[in-house]
């Protein structure tokens, strides 16, 4: 899912539906059912949004809700966020078996190398679930399902 795009969209200003360059950064679209932009086998649920979580946490496939239109023109999160850099996720790895840990948790991993691994070590970033309760609970998306990982690829 792209989370760093423009598009032109149609979207109600002051009462009135106006063209708009959108730009998403940081985030992805997430239309309600019915809108008119999203294809015909989404009229009836609305745009799924993929939302993933870490190699050792769920991810969520949620929709856009008509909240989501009127307060962020059809935007939602595009995942937890960072809490550290990169370079602190390597620092605080180093006496780490990432591959280990989430080996212990059932989640099978392949990885390029272990400095990407340790960059995208599940505590560098926030907890999915804690992202996934507040965009519900703003009312801005609606959880449809949570799937945890068995397996992580990393390039």
């Amino acid at each position: 899912v792209s989370h760093n795009i423009c598009n032109l969209e149609k979207h109600m200003v002051d009462g009135k539906e106006r063209e708009l360059y959108i730009h998403r950064k940081g985030a992805t679209r997430a239309f309600p059912k019915g809108h008119p932009a999203l294809p015909e086998r989404y009229k009836d649920t609305g745009q799924p949004v993929f939302i993933p979580g870490t190699m050792g946490t769920s991810s969520y496939i949620l929709v856009g809700t008509e909240k989501a239109m009127d307060e962020t023109w059809g935007s939602t999160c595009h995942g937890a966020g960072r809490t550290m850099s990169r370079h602190q996720a390597l620092k605080e790895s180093s006496s780490r078996n990432i591959p280990k840990e989430l080996a212990n948790k059932g989640i099978l991993i392949r990885g390029a190398s272990n400095k990407g691994l340790a960059e995208e070590m599940p505590d560098a970033y926030k907890s999915i679930d804690e992202v996934i309760k507040a965009v519900e609970g703003a009312g801005l998306s609606q959880k449809i399902a949570r799937m945890a990982p068995i397996a992580v690829i990393k390039g």
